[in-house]
């Protein structure tokens, strides 16, 4: 008779060999995990949210969703190639900032032969994808953001905090991806929607650089104005440009203002515009945090309302 004991004994060594992983497979799982943190997938949700509303706001006649997922995921491919390249091109100051040290390439985890082809293989399959699925302006476009991205922004990062105002541009460029895959001209209105995100990433990445000056000043980065040390310029530079944002969402970006429409951009405004005041009162980590943190819940509550007044 098999007693009790005995039988936990093997249920145990069952149950120790079921969970044994080959290490070929977990190596293969974990190169597979670094590849996909290489294309940043947080930035990536981001540029499709703001990359959709451009599509939907740009739409005219009967919604081709077929049409939005081409434009989508072309973008999202030379999205990744891009963020694959930027850490490419950064890999050794990457490794000196704590915040980014233990990323794929600074961490040893992946060569920096693989994340280059990587990176071109994403980048070319994108703009492709985008010339022949969509149409041939938002592959230009997307390439454009690409190329002004790694070889202005990127390299203006390490000498003048003027790189925020310029990365802000092909920051904001995924909204006219996003209009021109829905076939439209780009007009006015969707100038408009490209000024909305131009202005929401003041906020949002000085805060961020207010969060981790020292390690972006460990790394020789000019995020911030050597002179505005107790960030006085900088603070006033988030103030004023989300004044701005606020007064540029009440136009009329999708077609439509009515009281309703602007109080649902007024709302959203007086939620972000509160950190921001909380900032210029008290400059530190947390409450740069916070407005961090209200800013990501900003924008999509903006683009929501955008896309419910189109007309």
């Amino acid at each position: 008779m098999i007693s009790t004991a005995t039988i936990r004994a093997k249920t145990g060594n069952m149950a120790t060999s079921s969970i044994r992983v080959n290490p070929v497979t977990l190596n293969i799982t974990s190169k597979l995990r670094d590849y996909y943190t290489l294309t940043k997938p947080e930035v990536n949700l981001l540029i499709l949210m703001t990359t959709s509303a451009g599509y939907y706001l740009a739409s005219r006649g009967p919604f081709k969703v077929g049409g939005l997922i081409s434009t989508l995921v072309g973008t999202l491919l030379v999205a990744s190639g891009t963020a694959t390249l930027n850490q490419w091109i950064e890999r050794v100051w990457d490794g000196q900032m704590r915040r980014t040290a233990t990323r794929p390439l600074p961490a040893g985890r992946l060569s920096s032969r693989e994340a280059l082809i990587f990176g071109i293989l994403l980048s070319v399959a994108g703009g492709l994808y985008l010339a022949l699925a969509v149409n041939a302006m938002s592959a230009l476009l997307a390439i454009s953001t690409l190329l002004s991205y790694l070889f202005v922004y990127t390299p203006l990062k390490r000498k003048t905090p003027l790189c925020t105002a310029i990365g802000a541009l092909p920051g904001a460029m995924p909204t006219l991806i996003g209009w021109a895959g829905a076939g439209a001209a780009i007009n006015r209105q969707a100038w408009l929607l490209f000024a909305v995100l131009f202005l929401w990433q003041f906020p949002h990445f000085l805060a961020i650089a207010l969060m981790y000056r020292d390690d972006y000043s460990r790394a020789g980065y000019h995020m911030l104005p050597s002179f505005d040390r107790e960030a006085r310029f900088t603070r006033a530079e988030i103030l004023g440009f989300t004044l701005v944002l606020i007064l540029i969402t009440a136009l009329p970006i999708s077609g439509h203002v009515g009281p309703l429409y602007l109080l649902g951009m007024l709302l959203p405004g007086a939620f972000l515009l509160y950190y921001v005041v909380k900032l210029m009162n008290s400059v530190n980590k947390v409450s740069a945090s916070r407005l961090l943190h209200a800013s990501v819940l900003y924008l999509p509550i903006v683009l929501a309302v955008m896309m419910a007044y189109r007309r």
